[in-house]
């Protein structure tokens, strides 16, 4: 695999949703191991996780990628939806106030190949810098169990932990939020 320095973040094109919820798909299969059961993990994909194309038409979903393909995907959002692709029927898509609001950080997942080798720091980095270039000052996520971690170790501190009714299974998740800097 290509080292971080190789890899470029661009916004995601309509063209590339189904390659992308196949990259979701397989990352929440495999990453999520040990925090979820499979069952856990087979309702999030169906109910939860997938591309918000709205996010894809705002130009706000990104993607990384390098000679080796598409390594991961995330974006950040002005909209009030703080997770779920196009099939969780909890969306809202009015839009946030950066004086009032904080930005919401969205569906970040990593190819598994591609895991721990820079791909979702860089990402979100590119988030959060495009988020502060909007006016927003704060950001906050509903974070999965697996990507709990990787988000306080970038600043994130936690909030109140949530079970989502994933067509019948509750799947955890846990609230988290940051200060950005100036």
């Amino acid at each position: 695999m290509s080292d971080a320095a190789s890899l470029r973040i661009r916004p995601a094109l309509a063209a590339e949703i189904p390659a992308l919820n196949a990259l979701i798909t397989a990352s929440a299969r495999r990453l999520s191991q040990g925090y979820y059961t499979e069952a856990e993990t087979e309702a999030a994909i169906t109910h939860v996780f997938g591309v918000d194309s709205e996010l894809v038409a705002d130009g706000t979903y990104l993607v990384v990628e390098s000679a080796d393909g598409l390594l991961g995907c995330g974006g950040w959002s002005r909209r009030a939806t703080l997770f779920g692709g196009d099939g969780f029927a909890g969306r809202e898509s009015g839009l946030l106030d950066p004086a009032r609001d904080a930005a919401k950080i969205r569906a970040f997942f990593v190819a598994p190949a591609a895991a721990r080798r820079g791909v979702g720091a860089a990402l979100l980095a590119a988030c959060e810098n495009a988020a502060r270039a909007a006016g927003f000052s704060r950001t906050e996520l509903m974070a999965t169990l697996p990507g709990e971690p990787f988000y306080a170790a970038h600043g994130y501190r936690q909030g109140e932990p949530a079970i989502v009714d994933c067509g019948g299974v509750p799947v955890r998740f846990v609230a988290m939020a940051k200060q950005l800097s100036a």
